[in-house]
């Protein structure tokens, strides 16, 4: 039985645990079981099988609005 759900491009069921990408670091694939398929190299989230392209884009855009609230905030707390 495989520890993943099968590759959504290829059907392969050989799939590793992301560990760190540059968009996540460590947190972001743990928060989506991001995991890379061994065959086409294709990651996705490892619970649905589904693309994990929309979970990356919503991450990151959260991400980049909380570091501009927190810049904006402490930038107005030096002056």
């Amino acid at each position: 039985m495989a520890d993943y759900a099968p590759c959504p491009k290829c059907g392969s069921t050989g799939a590793k645990k992301v560990g760190y990408t540059w968009w996540g670091g460590v947190l972001g694939p743990t928060l989506f079981s991001l995991v890379k398929c061994q065959s086409c190299q294709t990651t996705y989230n490892g619970k649905t099988g589904k693309s994990a392209t929309t979970a990356i884009i919503v991450y990151f855009v959260v991400t980049l609005i909380i570091c501009i609230v927190l810049y904006v905030i402490a930038s107005q707390l030096g002056s």
